[in-house]
């Protein structure tokens, strides 16, 4: 990857290409082995800032942004997000993982929400994925995706206003089921501008959401270790997503993380910390 030369313990800025051109953006820090960070909608790299120093004591960190967000491109060289496909985004994901991999060998992966899929489908994509730790994928299993069916429409509407800090609240609090307290500190975080930034993705993601289908039997040859991981206060369908997921791959484990939601690496950091570490670091 470029800056491989540069300090080990600082956070260095490269980019990967992604297949059709677009530069896909990624802040290294930390020493050890490789851990690629992928955040879930709405959000950037910053999202990872309650966990990245902790990470980085034992990992080499590799903070990905998202297509479209932060320091990312978007549909290629036009970088404008026509023609935007969730397929992109597993690509982006396995293209990130092979160049980690063809210089520090296999590769970690953590990834939260749109992140934790979009890893789940770049393991059939790439063989260099060492482990892998999920938190919440989210499926929806034989119901509608979006509820109220309206949502998305209320979103595109707030954009199109203007009302990017609208859209970011009615995603968080409405869809994702973040309690008001929680989204009440996560507006404190550096993470929330950026949020607000990236606004315009949110949409687009929630309309490839409700047309993917998880299909347990094309992850049955995903032989990765892999950890989910479930807030014990998440709604009912993340319940269900998960543990399907989990049940899918032949070497994968769920852990409950008690009295948590979609959000645990705020809420509970060193609760979510330690069990990313115990499970990459286990044998």
């Amino acid at each position: 990857m470029p800056a491989a030369d540069a300090e080990r313990g600082q956070e260095q800025m490269g980019t990967v290409t992604a297949r059709d051109g677009a530069p896909i953006a990624y802040w290294r820090s930390g020493d050890g082995p490789p851990l690629l960070l992928v955040h879930g909608i709405s959000a950037s790299h910053h999202r990872w800032a309650s966990v990245l120093p902790a990470l980085a004591e034992r990992f080499t960190v590799y903070a990905f942004d998202r297509r479209g967000r932060g320091g990312s491109g978007d549909s290629g060289d036009s970088g404008d997000s026509e023609g935007y496909a969730i397929e992109r985004e597993f690509a982006d994901t396995a293209a990130a993982i092979d160049v980690i991999a063809a210089t520090s060998g296999p590769v970690n992966y953590l990834g939260h929400s749109y992140g934790a899929m979009t890893g789940l489908e770049a393991a059939l994509l790439t063989s260099n994925i060492r482990k892998m730790v999920l938190y919440e994928p989210p499926y929806r299993l034989n119901e509608p995706f979006i509820s109220p069916p309206d949502s998305v429409a209320r979103l595109e509407e707030r954009l199109a206003a203007g009302d990017r800090e609208g859209v970011v609240e009615v995603m968080m609090g409405e869809l994702v089921g973040v309690p008001p307290e929680a989204l009440a500190e996560m507006r404190t975080t550096p993470a929330w501008a950026a949020r607000m930034a990236a606004a315009h993705t949110i949409p687009r993601e929630l309309r490839a959401l409700e047309t993917y289908v998880f299909e347990p039997e094309r992850f049955r040859g995903v032989a990765v270790p892999t950890l989910f991981l479930l807030g014990g206060a998440s709604p009912p369908h993340m319940h269900r997503a998960t543990h399907a997921a989990a049940a899918a791959l032949p070497n994968a484990r769920t852990v409950v993380l008690p009295g948590q939601g979609h959000v645990a690496m705020d809420s509970a950091t060193e609760l979510f910390i330690d069990e990313v570490v115990r499970f990459l670091t286990d044998g």
